[in-house]
């Protein structure tokens, strides 16, 4: 299991395993990993997690997120890299992680553009996700038996309302990058829906509720809402 561990100056103060789809990284002590650090803002950057890799993304603190030195807004971790905070690191230790450059298994729908599938607009997302993809590859391989029945999505409003593209990936993004981004899952029991970008104040939507930062299931009919656009899920028949 891949796990954070919390340092400073080169000595390892605790260590956390990433064993929920995320973890909250601040000052404040409603924070998973909280660093009473005045350096460190009270809600400072996030892990989400989703099977064997791990997504940082900063919440908007005052001093920044680090990555290996570099300043990062999202990032997809590699073991071995160091998150600094501050005057804190914490470094991630994850030797299972995928670290996979085929984007293959991903489909990345843009439903506010002409021809939407397949029109990528941030290469560090498309890489992430194509990560999280080759892992629900890997874990529903050998399970055909259980694979859920195929599914669709309609769009129903926008540049290309009454278009429909059928869900032949293990892993499909919705959105815009940069704006506004969820992701769909295909697993042995089903479809799962999550929040990957975009302003947790206005996030998107499933029937009216919004999609969290962690998985929901996807119900039959699902209207669906990512970055204006609303579209419609379906399971097919048989």
């Amino acid at each position: 299991m891949a796990k954070l561990k919390l340092m400073f100056n080169g000595e390892i103060l605790d260590e956390y395993s990433l064993d929920r789809e995320e973890i909250t990284i601040g000052r404040r002590p409603e924070n998973d990993i909280q660093i009473d650090n005045l350096a460190v803002s009270g809600r400072h950057a996030r892990v989400l997690t989703i099977l064997n890799d791990s997504f940082l993304e900063d919440l908007g603190s005052t001093n920044g997120t680090y990555v290996n030195g570099s300043v990062i807004k999202k990032h997809a971790l590699k073991h071995g890299d160091v998150i600094t905070l501050g005057k804190h690191q914490l470094a991630y230790d994850n030797q299972d992680a995928s670290g996979a450059d085929d984007f293959e298994r991903t489909m990345i729908i843009r439903p506010d553009t002409d021809g939407m599938p397949e029109n990528s607009g941030s290469a560090a997302l498309d890489r992430s996700m194509g990560e999280i993809g080759e892992e629900l590859v890997r874990e529903s391989s050998g399970a055909s038996s259980d694979r859920p029945a195929k599914a669709r999505l309609r769009v129903i409003s926008g540049t290309n309302s009454g278009k429909e593209l059928e869900i032949t990936k293990a892993l499909t993004t919705l959105g815009k990058p940069g704006v506004q981004v969820a992701a769909i899952t295909r697993r042995p029991k089903g479809y799962f829906i999550v929040h990957v970008e975009g302003d947790a104040a206005t996030p998107p939507t499933m029937n009216g509720e919004p999609i969290e930062r962690t998985a929901s299931p996807i119900p039959d009919n699902a209207i669906i809402e990512v970055a204006g656009v609303r579209m419609e899920f379906s399971l097919d028949a048989g």
